[in-house]
């Protein structure tokens, strides 16, 4: 199953080691996360339901 196209992620290592994960054309989706894997993930969930309110 394809996952529906959201938009492009945009990913930042801060200086404490989070990771932030941030769909630009998607106002709200921005995250942060322990892991590179677990900001991706996060994001595409927080995505979803940004989508689902519009």
């Amino acid at each position: 199953m394809a996952k529906p196209m959201i938009g492009e992620i945009e990913l930042e290592r801060e200086d404490d080691g989070r990771w932030i994960a941030e769909i630009p054309s998607l106002p709200g989706a921005l995250v942060y996360g322990k892991t590179l894997d677990e900001a991706r993930s996060k994001v595409e969930a927080l995505s979803l339901r940004v989508i689902e309110a519009l």
